[in-house]
């Protein structure tokens, strides 16, 4: 990433991108989380995409350079806190389970950011509480160093239905499978199938963010059916895809 703003404080604020709206790479000094109350978030650094409905947020640590890319259209919450406070421990981009409770926390503090009162006060001290019990999520796409991982992944992601096996797609990367299967281990942190998995619930998100039927998604993203996809879906996310953008 090239031409990095660099804004010491993380804001707390809300605000609103239009769908294919982006924020440029930037990095802080304090930590922050970064919630969609609408729409789909990507978070992306040098290390790869994370990526949030709205049942899910992204904690980006202090220091780490990130830009955003809005799909759909999204209503940001953006809360900053302090490089010594850190409820979770976490020094990597992480994706964060968002309950209803936590969910309405976030929303609310986020409101009137100039708010100094001590119901405020209190209200933080509640979010914080409820962020260190929340669950992280493997709702991440990695980007690969290895060139011949790269052909893969970016051959797949201009085509995530391409049905072919690793073994298939092997060759037009100049490896074997035995070597591409430990690579995607080794630099990915996950097998084929599940960084496949991924990319393809990525697309969807998108793709549903931009109100594509569910049936068209599953198909440009290599499900062979739309009951298989909606399984895969709701089983990541906690609801199926049809009430994606009709989710509060």
């Amino acid at each position: 990433m090239t031409d990095i703003r660099h804004t010491p404080e993380a804001p707390t604020r809300t605000r609103t991108l239009a769908p294919g709206q982006r924020i440029d790479a930037h990095r802080h000094d304090d930590h922050q989380i970064i919630y969609a109350g609408s729409g789909v978030l990507a978070v992306t650094t040098d290390a790869g995409t994370w990526f949030a409905p709205g049942t899910r947020a992204i904690w980006v640590p202090a220091g780490c350079v990130h830009a955003h890319r809005a799909h759909g259209h999204l209503a940001l919450h953006l809360l900053g806190l302090p490089a010594g406070t850190n409820p979770l421990g976490l020094d990597a981009p992480t994706v964060l389970a968002v309950g209803p409770l936590l969910r309405e926390l976030i929303l609310a503090y986020t409101r009137d950011p100039d708010d100094d009162s001590p119901e405020r006060s209190r209200l933080r001290a509640v979010l914080l509480d409820q962020l260190r019990s929340s669950p992280q999520e493997p709702v991440h796409l990695p980007t690969p160093t290895d060139p011949r991982l790269a052909t893969i992944c970016d051959l797949l992601h201009h085509d995530p239905a391409d049905p072919r096996t690793l073994a298939a797609l092997a060759p037009g990367a100049g490896a074997g499978e035995r070597t591409l299967s430990r690579l995607f281990r080794r630099e990915l942190g996950m097998t084929f199938p599940q960084w496949r998995t991924q990319l393809r619930l990525y697309h969807a998100l998108r793709m549903l963010a931009d109100d594509v039927p569910v049936t068209t998604v599953a198909h440009r993203c290599g499900w062979s059916s739309a009951s298989a996809f909606i399984d895969v879906f709701r089983r990541s996310f906690g609801y199926t895809p049809g009430t994606h953008n009709r989710r509060p």
